[in-house]
Parts: structure tokens; sequence; C-alpha cells
């Protein structure tokens, strides 16, 4: 049970008889106090260690800007996010075509938030109360940290801490800085200190003066030339890989942005404690009476772990949580299933048993020491590291166990799987192997398993860093003497990407006519869409791969994108 319903109201803040708040959270979506939702992770993180926190959701920003003075100011900060999407992202269609729906807001209506929020909302709040210091977070903010490219004007940007104004940026999972930095801001630690804590950045002027900092290539200079903003890229990628990187700095104006190093990867005691506190698991009860789209898809399912070593080039996920996997206990995820069975509408199937790659539970390298000195991006392209356990053992323990837990009927794996994790060239990897596939598939799908080989050609695989579509046919093999000996009725459903760079329509028809695919249900069909801070992303917009700056094929008119598109849909004409 929740000690109180974090308020979102200058009634909900008389009713607690408070007569002060420490941080006030305004952010672009509705508030789900649920674990899934990082403004109610950190909210709640910094109420655990006595904090008082307020939430202002999806404030109204074309009007007196009543929104943002309800509350007075806070006695530590303002917190401000776009939401659990890039707020662009959030808006935009891969043709630049305003969306008609948001899964965060009530009754999914469009238009509660603002382009670019993060800049809006702390333009604003700098504005009011010039004094308050404002710290930016969430997924727009830390995929903006440093220049990037945004689709959607076409041009780079410089850090979101220049545009913003912000004092502060944390990025990635944030509940050690976060805590950390409000200690420090309560206490009055001097600023030259606070720069010091790890997974904060914030611009400066002048030179800096640390003497082990990399020093990238500035923004002006990126904004001359595409190279120097594709070798950056390179540069930021492959510390933000590893265990122990050093500061990062990069010139803009007459200063520059620093950006610390991450914490060392949650242990699963730190990953147990974001989980056990008290979310209600429902919508603030403002929103009683209206469905948010985004609250139904993840309501009643469970995330076993963060972070992903998978490295798709597309993907954003690592740069956000990184590449180690941080792992909970059985015990803690078992606890959080049980209380399953106390919520409203629970009826004994678990959506998702998951996170970004669902079968990454427990996964780590069995010789620490190398891992620590690693400098990959992926742990399985282009081929798996020697050094990665791929053993499923303890996932088929944890979902015997989940079975086993009274009221559940059903424990569905609705997050993606990397069946390269599973299966190589030669067969199943491990004695785990077959026995996860086949659970896999007779007892935790729910008619359609769904994959992503997001392509069949090894050229434009290549650029997106997934294995050759061989292993999809491998895979399909599988799948299907599984389904037929267990006698279940099951589809394996691939997803694929068009657009990509290095993807024409030559490669999109050799997609549509490629015979693993005939008898396929075949509609999950996305185009590319370049988002800040993804290898993708920089090589749409230089035209270069960024590891070796070598020119590639990249389709920018949008026509020709929605072209791509639709051919997959007229495969076999």
């Amino acid at each position: 049970m929740a000690d109180y319903m974090i308020p979102t109201s200058v009634k909900e803040v008389k009713a607690l008889g408070w007569d002060y708040i420490d941080v006030i959270i305004f952010s672009g979506d509705a508030f789900v106090d649920h674990p899934s939702f990082g403004t109610a992770v950190i909210a709640r993180w910094l109420q655990k260690y006595g904090y008082r926190v307020a939430v202002v959701p999806q404030p109204n920003w074309r009007d007196d800007l009543r929104d943002f003075r309800k509350l007075g100011a806070p006695r530590l900060y303002f917190g401000v996010n776009a939401g659990a999407m890039d707020s662009m992202v959030n808006h935009y269609t891969a043709s630049k075509r305003l969306r008609s729906d948001d899964a965060y807001t009530p009754d999914g209506r469009a238009g509660q938030r603002p382009d670019y929020a993060v800049t809006v909302y702390t333009k604003i709040l700098k504005e009011m109360w010039p004094d308050v210091p404002v710290v930016i977070g969430g997924i727009e903010a830390s995929l903006r940290r440093v220049t990037h490219y945004d689709y959607w004007k076409d041009e780079l940007m410089p850090s979101i801490l220049v545009s913003s104004g912000a004092d502060w940026l944390c990025y990635g999972m944030g509940e050690r800085p976060m805590l950390e930095l409000t200690r420090a801001i309560e206490s009055g630690r001097n600023v030259s200190d606070i720069r010091k804590i790890p997974q904060l950045a914030f611009r400066m002027d002048g030179r800096c003066r640390i003497k082990d900092a990399v020093i990238l290539n500035s923004f002006e200079r990126c904004c001359r030339d595409k190279a120097a903003f594709a070798e950056n890229f390179h540069i930021i990628e492959t510390y933000a890989n590893m265990m122990h990187p050093p500061v990062l700095v990069e010139p803009v104006g007459n200063g520059y942005v620093q950006i610390n190093p991450t914490y060392p990867p949650a242990s699963q005691d730190d990953m147990d404690s974001f989980w056990d506190l008290p979310f209600t698991k429902q919508p603030h009860p403002r929103y009683k009476g209206k469905r948010i789209p985004a609250f139904d898809m993840i309501k009643f399912s469970v995330n076993t772990h963060r972070g992903c070593f998978g490295g798709c080039n597309f993907c954003t996920i690592a740069a956000h949580q990184g590449k180690f996997i941080q792992s909970r206990s059985e015990e803690s995820i078992l606890k959080e299933i049980e209380g399953l069975n106390s919520l409203p509408g629970f009826a004994g199937n678990i959506s998702d048993v998951g996170a970004p790659t669902a079968n990454m539970y427990g996964m780590r390298g069995r010789n620490p020491e190398l891992c620590w000195q690693c400098r990959r991006k992926s742990c399985l392209f282009p081929s798996p590291c020697k050094n990665l356990d791929r053993s499923h053992a303890r996932l088929l323990k944890l979902y015997e166990k989940i079975a086993a837990v009274p009221g559940i009927r059903h424990a569905y794996i609705g997050s993606g799987i990397r069946y390269d994790l599973f299966l190589d060239e030669k067969g199943y990897v491990d004695e785990s192997s077959y026995p996860y596939l086949k659970e896999l598939v007779l007892n935790h799908t729910s008619g359609r398993l769904k994959v992503a080989p997001e392509h069949t050609e090894d050229s434009v695989l290549k650029l997106m860093a997934k294995p050759s579509f061989k292993l999809f046919g491998r895979l399909r093999h599988e799948f299907d003497r599984i389904v037929r000996s267990g006698g279940r009725k099951c589809e394996l459903v691939p997803y694929f990407i068009s657009g990509h760079p290095g993807c024409g329509m030559k490669e999109m028809e050799k997609l549509s006519r490629n015979p693993d695919l005939s008898g396929l249900y075949m509609d999950q069909v996305q185009d590319f869409t370049p988002t800040p801070m993804t290898t993708s992303s920089v090589m749409y917009y230089t035209g270069l791969d960024t590891k070796n700056l070598q020119k590639i094929f990249v389709e920018r008119d949008i026509e020709r994108k929605r072209a791509q598109k639709s051919f997959f849909f007229r495969r076999g004409k």
C-alpha cells in the first residue's frame, strides 16, 4: 500500500498538510504510478528517502501558464521530462505527418504536450523562477545530451542543455544520480563538487580543465563537417558501452558541455530496491473514467531486468539503459507477480514478463574482468562474444516459479527476444536452448511469436548490426517443428524495417520475394525514423558509415521511403 498518492494539484498538496514541496516534476505524460513510467519511479524513489515530491502532468503551455505557477517554487529544484518518449517521435510519423493520437494521454488525445517538450517546459520555468535549479531527464533529454541530428528540423542541434537553459541533465536510468544530486542540493554542497556526480551533464563557460577528459569535436565544427559529427558519435558510443568510461567534453559556443561517466551497472540488490517501492500501479485518480492507452498495454506486465547488449544500430536502449544487463532477483519478481492478484481487473494473465530483450535475463560475461575492459558495442554482432554466457537455465527456472504462483494462469512474453542467443549457424547454442524455445512457444506465446530479423539482405543487416537472415530460416524450421509436435496453433511473425541506410528499392524487392517468408503473417514493417543518438541516424544524416567513414546509400526522399514500405505489401506479385 502506498504511503500516499503523489500529489498533482494544490488541493492534493493541502490534503497532505504540506507547507513546502522539495521537488516538483513537470512531465509530458499523464501521471501513472507504475514502475514502467520514469516519472513515477523517480518520485517514489525520492519519497523513500523522505523528500516531498509533486508532479505536474501535461501542463498547459499555451494559456496564462497557471499550471507552471500553481504549486509555487519547490524547496530544492524543478524536474522536467518529456515523458516516456521523445516528444517529436510521439508527435510525428516517419513521413513527418502529425499523429492523430497519443497513447500517454487520457483517452489518447493528441496535442497535450508541445514539440521539444523539455525545452519548452524548462524555458517557462527559468523565466518564472530564474533562481530555482531545473534538472532535466528522461528519454528526450538523455538522448539529446550531445550534438544530435534532428530529423524533423533536418539539421544538427546542440546539446539540449544549450537549447533549454537547464542547470543539470541526468541521463540514463536516474535513481542513483538523482538521489545524490537531491542530497547535494539540499546540503548546499559546493557546485564544483556537485559537478563530479556520475551520470550528470551540464554546460560551462570557458575551456575544460579536466586532465583526462576526452575532448570531442565542437558543435560548430560538426555543423560544418559531417565527418566530424560521425567521428564524435563513434567516440561517444564507444565510451557509452564501457564499464568505466572517461569524462566527455563537447565544446559549444564560448563554453562546453561536460558529460560525466555513468554509475557502475546496478547490482541485483539495487534493482530490487527500485521495484520495492509503494507504487499503486494505477493512473492517478484525477483520470477517473478516462483510459490511458499506454497504461492498458503494460498494466499487467512485469519487468525482469534493464539493459541490452544487442547493439542494434537503430536502437536507443543501450544509450539510455546501458549495455550491461542488470537483473532483479527471482524473489523480487515473484513478489511483484503475487501482487498482481490484488489489482482491479486482473484475471491471472500476465501480458509480459520481459524487458528490452526478454531472454537476456541474468546474462553476463563468464569472466567479469574481460567485460570491464571491453569496448565492444554489441556482445552479439558481428559474432557472439566468446565470454558471453548465453544459458537460458536461470530464465527457465524463473518461468517455472512464476507458473507456481497462485492465481497465475498464463505468463506471456510480449517483449522482443533475440534468437541468436539460443541459435547459431550450427544449431542450438547449449543444452538450455531447445528447452527455452519449446517453453517459449508452447507456454508463453499467445498465438503469435514476434521476432525482429529487420531485413533479409546482408548488406543492409550489416549496417543495422543484425545477424544474417539465414538464422531466421533456422528459427522458422525449429519453430514449425515445435508447433507441430506440440499440437499448438501458433504463428511466427517477423518484423522488418524499410528505408534504413543502405536499403533501396532493390533490397526491398529482394526482401519481398524471399522464400523463407512464404506463408507467414506479413504486415509488420516500420519505415525507419532517424531518432537522436543512434548510429543509424548518424548514417542517415551524414551518408557515412560511422566506423570507417565510407559512403553509403541513404534514401532521404519521403515519397521514395513510402514506396519502399508499400513494396513490402506487394510481395510475391
